[in-house]
This record gives structure tokens, C-alpha cells and sequence, in this order.
């Protein structure tokens, strides 16, 4: 025991201070301890307020979806339809645009989720010829994969390894410690596989030889017991039983459409097939693939989705999860009808209850302002050439193959090599580099012979080699989106820029592709956790819409971003 003197002439200042300071001392080691019990409580709190987030993120995707639909079929929308939610309660992007060529499907797709353009990501079209292997290459085929539930090998061989940049899946997967899920749903492959990034959780997309969903090993070995469960549900067939006849009085559609089907109509659903009502009871057990060309295909789409948020417990999982559902039907439904038909009347009509219903189930599973929201389409679509030429209006279809086999057998004649044209896709045309070679020909004045060739073509505005795309005097707004498109290995030796309305195809239905509005003008709307409502007419653009997404969440953008934050969206 330490013994203590007293000093009779203490200073009365320096014994406050050193009882303060004892005081002090007590005090801090009270709360020391009681930081030991409370501060992970505290840090955890702390750690919620600097990231809040939704509890998850629904990105839509409607495949081949024009902006002026959301005026042009409004009336006709629903009160609780899921596109009337979305313009009454959430923000509209007016004028949102694609800023690349080509509009298809892959392209739109990979940027809408990676704020990125074909010549960062690599993805410049739903296939390309590729020079080395002296073939056409898919965007996500991926032959060191296996089908997961696949019938046929080819429908399975996929993943996302071509593109060549992080997603926004991605990048939150990556800040959370890949602990937020992100899956992929689609009818179409590549509409569930680009989207949902590198590092998903997993990607099903549908097989109309089985009429199963599938995957590939690239995400798993074997399917889960959900998605096995789901296929057994046999959902395809009990739609099919349901025929498909218009959703609404008959007369309302003439309003919104043209005659019910024209003789530049496709016919998906076979030659006999010849209008409303469709039968489709005949394909219940076979024909599964025929699913996709009617709005069933938007139905399966999104209980195939909800089957994924109930069994992967997205939204529920603690941290932010995302899910991306591309609706493929409209686009099959588009091609074969076009944008002023019945059928598509009807498709976007029953997609707007199909979203109702779909919002209504998050509301039901996730919560009612837990959950955000994104819409957009990968591309719009042009008139069918028929329609236009019916109305007086300037457009017109080119014969691709056509047009390959002539200028084949025109610089066989002055080269004596055959097919020295390997490919014209995309709106451009790819010639034989090894064939040249091995003859010694300069691959100049064989692309200056084409584009001087396609300049000769009806339908052809324009005509140049790919190297000149910065030198040739052309609109600066097409110049851009040409540049946005041209990635070297996966790109062409000569671009065509078609007139507008004309399309390559044959003499029904219709295509896209091009740079003009029609194809390029697309809706973007958001909803939900975090969104403001409004619209705005300002131009923004695909590439901000992952930018958009990254600043919400407040994750690091994709590694290949060049978008911007369109600030009006979010909530201050």
C-alpha cells in the first residue's frame, strides 16, 4: 500500500487540477468499456448510413421497344398497369438516345449495364466475323463451356467472356464483398447473360428445344432444384392453352394499328395462321419456341423471375441484390408484324399488365419503396418497308446476300480470287485479309472498289472504309456513333450507311440497326428507392444509365463507363 504525505502547503490549484484529471480518468475508462460492448452496434449503424441502398435493383430491359410507344399506347395502358406506374410515379428520360451503331440487341444490352460503347466493351453486334478464326462469332458463345439442362449443345456453349468490361452487377458485387446476388433472366441468351455481368450469381435463359430455362457451367454444374422446379411447372404449355386473342375490344386496335394482318406481315405462328384469334393449343408438347412471338413470352419471362427472387431471396439477402430481365417477346413480335400492328398493339398492351403485376409481387416480396427500378430497350425499331411504301413514305429492303454474291463475282473477275467478300453484317461489309495476303493484293483499292460499289445501291446514303470513318465528311453526330461502334478485331473494312427507312431484309417484317431515331430514340424510366419523380427532355444516352446506377448506389462505376450521372433522377 503506497503511503502518501500531506504537505501542509499544498497548492489548492494543482489539487483541482489533479482531481479533474482523476475524474477525467474514471470517466473514459466508463466509457471504454462501455464502447466494448456498444461499438459494433455503433459501427454497423454508422456503416448503413454511408451506404444506404436499395434493397434491390430490377434493371428491365424490353427488347426492341421505341419511345414514342409510351405516348402513342398510353391511353390504352392500364391504372395499375406496371408502365403506367413507372410514368406516374417515377422519372422519364424523354430524350434518351443510343450514342453508337449498330442498334441490335447485344450492343444495347452490354451498354445499358455497363455505361459503355461496343468500342470499349468489344460487343459490336450480335455476332461478327472474326478474321483469325474465318467465321462468324456469337456474342456470348463461349465453346470451353457445357449446357447446364440444355437439349441441344449449341443453346448451352455460353457465357459473357467476350465483353470486355465490368457490368453494374459487377461493381456491386465487387463492393460488397461479392456478397449482393445478381441474376440474369431472359428469353433470349444474351439478353440474360451480358447484362448480369462477369461475376453473377447466375444466368438462365430460355431453350425452345426443351422449353426449359438453362445455364451453362460457366455459373454452375448442375441446375438449382429452383429453376429444375420451375421447369417442371411446364408453364410454356399451360400458356399456350390460353391462346392469344386481342386484350382488348377489336375496334380500339384500328385506332392504334393498321388492318389486322397485311400481306408485309410476317407469320411466326405458321402460313395458316392469319390473324386474331391465334391458336396455339397445337404446339402444347412441341413447338416451344414458338412462345417467344407472342406476349406468353413476356408471362414466362417474368415468373421465371419471380421464381428467382423468391428462391435466390433477393432483396432479402442483408445486402443490395439486383436482378435483369430482358422481355424478348417484343422484339420477335415486332420483326415479323411490325411497330403498326395489331400484334404489336396487343404485346405492349399485356406488357403493361404484365409489369403491374410483376411490381405488384416486389411490393408483396420486397417492399413498397425497398426496391428500384430501371426501364429501357436496347433499340427501337424501323417501319416495315411494305408499311412505308402503303403510305407514300421514302424506305425500301436490300438483299444483303444478294449484293455479297455480285460484288464476289465482280472482283473475282478482277482479282482472280473467289470470295474475297467473307461477310456483310452489322452495315458492313468484311473481306478476306488471308486471301489477300497470300496473293500480295493492298486491301486499299479492294475496299475503295466497295464502297464505290455500295454507293451505286438505291438505298445506300453512303459508302467508306472503316480507317476513314474520322476523315470522311459526314454528320458529326453520325461520325460519333460510328466511332462508338468500331472495336479493330471485331469490326469491318467497309461501313454502309443505309437512307432512312430503308432496311436490310427481305419483303415482310421489319429490322434495326441503324442510327437514326427510329432505332436510336429509346424510353428510359425509373421508380422506386432512391428516384425522384419528373421527366425532362434533356438528351441523355444509354451509357448513363449503369453511371446513373453507380452513383445511386454509390459503387464504383464499370470499368469501361463513359456515361454521366443524370442527377435529376436521384434524390438529393
Amino acid at each position: 500500500m503506497l503511503k502518501t504525505s500531506i504537505n501542509p502547503h499544498f497548492d489548492m490549484k494543482k489539487h483541482l487540477i489533479v482531481s479533474l484529471l482523476g475524474l477525467f480518468l474514471v470517466s473514459a475508462s466508463t466509457a471504454v468499456s462501455a464502447q466494448k460492448t456498444t461499438t459494433p452496434a455503433v459501427q454497423k449503424a454508422g456503416l448503413a448510413t454511408a451506404t444506404a441502398r436499395p434493397k434491390l435493383v430490377v434493371g428491365i430491359v424490353v427488347d426492341q421497344m421505341r419511345w414514342d410507344y409510351l405516348v402513342r399506347y398510353r391511353p390504352l395502358f392500364k391504372a395499375n398497369g406496371g408502365l403506367t406506374r413507372l410514368l406516374s410515379q417515377g422519372y422519364s428520360c424523354e430524350n434518351n438516345f443510343i450514342p453508337y451503331t449498330p442498334t441490335v440487341t447485344a450492343c444495347g444490352h452490354t451498354c445499358a449495364y455497363t455505361g459503355s460503347v461496343p468500342a470499349i466493351h468489344g460487343i459490336t453486334g450480335n455476332a461478327w466475323w472474326d478474321n483469325q478464326l474465318m467465321r462468324n462469332v456469337y456474342c456470348s458463345e463461349d465453346k470451353t463451356v457445357k449446357g447446364v439442362g440444355s437439349k441441344t449443345e449449341a443453346d448451352g456453349q455460353m457465357s459473357p467472356r467476350n465483353m470486355l468490361t465490368t457490368t453494374i452487377g459487377d461493381e456491386l458485387r465487387l463492393a460488397t464483398n461479392f456478397k449482393s446476388k445478381v441474376v440474369g433472366i431472359a428469353i433470349k441468351d444474351r439478353g440474360a447473360i451480358l447484362p448480369a455481368g462477369h461475376s453473377a450469381t447466375g444466368a438462365y435463359w430460355y431453350e425452345g428445344a426443351s422449353g426449359n430455362f438453362i445455364t451453362s457451367t460457366y455459373y454452375t454444374n448442375q441446375l438449382p432444384n429452383w429453376v429444375t422446379e420451375f421447369n417442371n411447372r411446364k408453364v410454356v404449355d399451360s400458356l399456350y392453352k390460353l391462346g392469344w386473342n386481342t386484350a382488348l375490344p377489336p375496334a380500339t386496335y384500328a385506332d392504334y394499328a393498321t388492318a389486322d394482318q397485311k400481306e408485309y406481315e410476317g407469320k411466326p405462328l405458321g402460313k395458316d395462321a392469319l390473324g386474331f384469334p391465334y391458336d396455339l393449343s397445337k404446339f402444347v408438347g412441341k413447338d416451344y419456341g414458338k412462345i417467344s412471338s407472342t406476349p406468353h413470352g413476356n408471362t414466362l419471362t417474368t415468373e421465371m423471375a419471380k421464381a428467382a427472387v423468391v428462391a435466390e431471396k433477393l432483396g432479402q439477402t442483408g445486402n443490395t441484390d439486383m436482378l435483369t430481365v430482358s422481355y424478348s417477346s417484343p422484339d420477335y413480335i415486332g420483326h415479323s408484324f411490325g411497330p403498326n400492328s395489331w400484334e404489336n398493339v396487343d404485346d405492349y398492351v399485356r406488357l403493361d399488365e404484365e409489369l403491374g403485376r410483376f411490381f405488384a409481387f416486389l411490393d408483396a416480396q420486397v417492399g413498397n419503396g425497398q426496391y428500384t427500378v430501371f426501364l429501357t430497350a436496347d433499340h427501337a425499331v424501323a417501319h416495315v418497308p411494305g408499311f412505308m411504301t402503303e403510305n407514300k413514305l421514302p424506305g425500301g429492303a436490300v438483299n444483303d446476300a444478294g449484293i455479297q454474291k455480285e460484288m464476289n463475282a465482280q472482283l473475282k473477275a478482277q482479282y482472280g480470287i473467289e470470295n474475297l467478300v467473307v461477310s456483310m453484317y452489322n452495315y458492313q461489309v468484311h473481306i478476306n485479309h488471308n486471301k489477300l495476303d497470300s496473293a500480295n493484293i493492298d486491301d486499299a483499292p479492294i475496299k475503295k472498289w466497295i464502297a464505290d460499289y455500295m454507293k451505286k445501291n438505291e438505298a445506300v446514303a453512303n459508302a467508306f472504309p472503316t480507317s476513314e470513318i474520322m476523315t470522311t465528311p459526314i454528320n458529326k453526330t453520325l461520325r460519333e456513333m460510328l466511332a462508338n461502334g468500331f472495336y479493330p478485331r471485331r469490326s469491318g473494312d467497309v461501313q454502309i450507311i443505309f437512307k432512312p427507312g430503308y432496311i436490310d431484309g427481305g419483303n415482310t417484317g421489319t429490322t434495326h440497326g441503324l442510327w437514326y431515331p427510329y432505332d436510336a430514340h429509346i424510353p428510359l424510366l425509373w421508380y422506386g428507392y432512391g428516384i425522384n419523380k419528373g421527366s425532362s427532355h434533356k438528351e441523355t444516352y444509354m451509357t448513363d444509365i449503369a453511371v446513373t446506377l453507380a452513383a445511386l448506389l454509390k459503387v464504383q462505376m464499370p470499368n469501361g463507363a463513359v456515361g454521366k450521372v443524370i442527377e435529376e433522377v436521384i434524390k438529393k
